[in-house]
């Protein structure tokens, strides 16, 4: 009889911490209603980053095991899924893991921008940007502006591949983990930093001064970082 083997299951960071959490949950007593220890706490206890272990909670709250309460902690829900799984799903690319690919790659986008942009290009950029600042004031902040920008930038660069990688990662915020990220932490002033740094990226292209752009796109990519999950 051949034997049959099972494929081989890749497990992002997130979701191996989210099933160490929900065991911990079960084996420490944790009823319904209780509050988890603190974040800094649990997070040396699994001995893991506290950005990876706040993905792994907000893993957990979407599929309905804890409730992250805001400024008061985190706690184990008193409705439990029926029945519970076993282990966390995927819910999408780590949140950190995907700036810091969009760092690595849109840094280098920039640089391809400075040595190609045209007129045409530039005066589209400052419409992209005068539009975002209009509907930030007016508390109507849209991801579809966000995204215009950077797929712009990529276009500047010349490489198809380069646009095609560029909207995959951005469109990725729309998955379930970062999105359910993004509808806690972002407000008018996450969205007004951000055009800042929009701006500052802006200014170095215009300038065509490489070192400049993508030292600005880091910082805005690190920035969104630390705006979305934290240090």
């Amino acid at each position: 009889m051949a034997l049959q083997l099972k494929p081989v299951e890749s497990r992002r960071l997130y979701q191996q911490i989210a099933d160490q959490i929900r065991e911990l949950i079960d084996r420490g007593g944790f009823e319904a209603g209780m509050r988890l220890p603190p974040e800094r706490d649990l997070a040396l206890q699994l001995g893991v980053s506290r950005p990876s272990l706040r993905e792994a909670l907000i893993a957990l709250d979407v599929e309905g095991r804890v409730e992250v309460r805001g400024g008061s902690g985190v706690y184990v829900s008193a409705a439990r899924p029926s029945p519970a799984p076993g282990r966390t799903s995927s819910l999408g690319e780590s949140p950190s893991q995907l700036m810091e690919a969009r760092s690595v790659i849109e840094g280098e986008v920039v640089v391809l921008a400075c040595a190609r942009i045209t007129d045409e290009q530039s005066a589209r950029l400052r419409d992209i940007v005068r539009s975002m600042a209009s509907d930030i004031e007016r508390r109507r902040a849209r991801v579809d502006l966000d995204r215009e920008f950077h797929l712009t930038l990529a276009e500047m660069s010349g490489n198809a591949v380069l646009v095609r990688l560029v909207a995959e990662l951005f469109d990725e915020r729309h998955s379930p983990i970062s999105a359910k990220l993004s509808s806690r932490f972002e407000s008018t002033r996450t969205w007004k930093a951000a055009l800042a740094e929009h701006e500052a990226v802006l200014h170095a292209i215009e300038a065509r001064d490489p070192i400049a752009a993508q030292a600005a796109m880091r910082t805005h990519l690190r920035a969104s970082t630390l705006r979305w999950v934290g240090e």
